[in-house]
């Protein structure tokens, strides 16, 4: 715990040691304060982290982020863009960063579906419960009444179900006769039939557990000529086709699911740097382990290494900082946005 307490005195004095040669060179001081920073905050388990954003807030007067959980325009000017949500996300609770992001995906003109169904349909019902309990503490209003205001029909429904978070989680028996009469219905809501039956998929995918889905869609394949990822394509499409095939994604190997989509978001020209940056961040504490392994399995070379390879471009705006007399050594662009993976 002493430690911790002099964090934020760290902090401060590597920024006003900085600050002496400002004058000379602006750049240097933004540098040295960004890898002080970031070498602090990715070496820490959130709980720490909630510590010392405490202390660095009765240490200066200066709080890290605003009751409704936005980023002050302080820190928003001190560290800019990508740079600034790692950081100001690792300094919310989980369940602080995924109402912010549920928030945001829901504000304004349109609705961020993606970001929207990553979160719902990832996250446990203990997750879930305690997203709900902050999202109404931080914005006044209940997840559920934003979700059915800003998303509509069965896509609708599906959020609606899942974000209660009532799955079943008792795993203790393994009830053969429901797996098969569940694998059964899903064949005949869907595939057998003209249309889709789409309330008795969403009562199935959202009401059992997770194990017991697993085996019901390996029995599905005995009744369908197709599995259930090519049934959900053939039978929905839009938003809703999207939501069933993250939802069944993440039930068969969740891991996989976000190392899949971490290659996705780097794949290509550009980078998706919200999807990266929120699934390092909300994930880093979680499983980041299992998703590096899946990661290397299925594409043949590290997340590391992908992190790195796709923010090399970013160099060429931002060259790597010099070295600080008076701190550490400065890091580059490339290896920053990849700290937070070999720190996991």
């Amino acid at each position: 715990m002493k430690f911790i307490l002099k964090l934020p005195e760290i902090l401060v004095n590597s920024k006003e040691k900085c600050l002496s040669s400002s004058t000379a060179s602006p750049r240097l001081s933004r540098c040295v304060d960004e890898v002080t920073i970031i070498n602090i905050l990715t070496n820490r388990s959130n709980e720490q982290r909630q510590d010392i954003a405490f202390a660095y807030q009765r240490r200066t007067k200066k709080v890290c982020q605003t009751p409704n959980g936005s980023p002050p325009i302080a820190a928003q000017n001190a560290h800019p863009n990508e740079l600034s949500a790692v950081i100001l996300g690792l300094l919310k609770t989980p369940s602080q960063y995924d109402a912010s992001e549920l928030k945001a995906a829901m504000k304004g003109l349109g609705t961020d579906e993606d970001t929207l169904i990553e979160i719902i349909c990832s996250r446990t019902n203990q997750e879930l419960n305690e997203i709900n309990r902050v999202y109404r503490e931080m914005y006044k209003t209940e997840l559920e009444k934003d979700i059915i205001s800003d998303t509509s029909g069965d896509f609708r429904k599906l959020m609606v179900a899942l974000a209660k978070g009532k799955r079943c989680e008792d795993t203790s028996v393994i009830d053969y006769e429901l797996i098969d009469q569940d694998a059964r219905e899903l064949y005949d809501a869907g595939v057998k039939r003209k249309g889709t039956d789409v309330p008795k998929w969403i009562n199935i995918m959202t009401e059992r557990s997770v194990p017991h889905l697993q085996k019901v869609f390996e029995r599905y394949k005995s009744y369908s000529p197709y599995d259930m990822l090519e049934s959900i394509k053939k039978e929905v499409k839009g938003d809703l086709e999207n939501a069933f095939i993250n939802l069944v994604q993440c039930i068969q190997n969740k891991q996989l699911y976000f190392a899949d989509r971490l290659y996705d978001s780097m794949k290509g020209k550009g980078t998706r740097d919200k999807v990266l940056i929120r699934i390092m961040v909300s994930r880093c504490e979680v499983d980041m382990l299992k998703i590096k392994s899946e990661f290397k399995r299925k594409y043949g070379k590290s997340l590391y290494y992908f992190i790195q390879q796709d923010t090399k471009a970013l160099d060429k705006i931002e060259p790597p900082c010099k070295p600080c007399p008076a701190s550490i050594p400065a890091t580059p662009l490339t290896q920053r946005s990849a700290w937070l993976c070999q720190s996991s």
